[in-house]
C-alpha cells in the first residue's frame, strides 16, 4: 500500500477537476453559442488556469495524461500510483 497523500495533494486535484468541469461545459454551452465572446474569454481563461495547475501537479505528483501529452521524468513514472481516480 501506498503511503498516504498530503492534503495539499487532495486540494490541488479538487482544483483541476473543478476547472476541468467548468471546461467541458463551457465547451458544451460554445457548441450552441459560439459568437459569446464573454465566455470565450472565460474559456480561455480557464484554459490557462489548467494549464498552471496541471504543470504544478504533475511537478509534484506525476503526469496526469498519456500519449504525449505529459512529459515522464527520468524514471518514466506511468508506473506509480496513485492514479488522479484511484483517490
Amino acid at each position: 500500500m501506498n503511503a498516504p497523500l498530503p492534503p495539499e495533494y487532495y486540494k490541488l486535484l479538487e482544483e483541476l477537476q473543478a476547472v476541468d468541469f467548468a471546461l467541458v461545459e463551457l465547451t458544451l454551452y460554445l457548441d450552441t453559442h459560439p459568437k459569446d465572446i464573454d465566455t470565450i474569454c472565460q474559456f480561455n481563461s480557464l484554459t490557462k488556469k489548467r494549464k498552471k495547475l496541471a504543470k504544478e501537479y504533475e511537478a509534484q505528483y506525476g503526469p496526469l495524461l498519456q500519449f504525449g501529452r505529459s512529459y515522464s521524468d527520468e524514471n518514466w513514472s506511468w508506473g506509480k500510483a496513485p492514479w488522479p481516480w484511484q483517490v
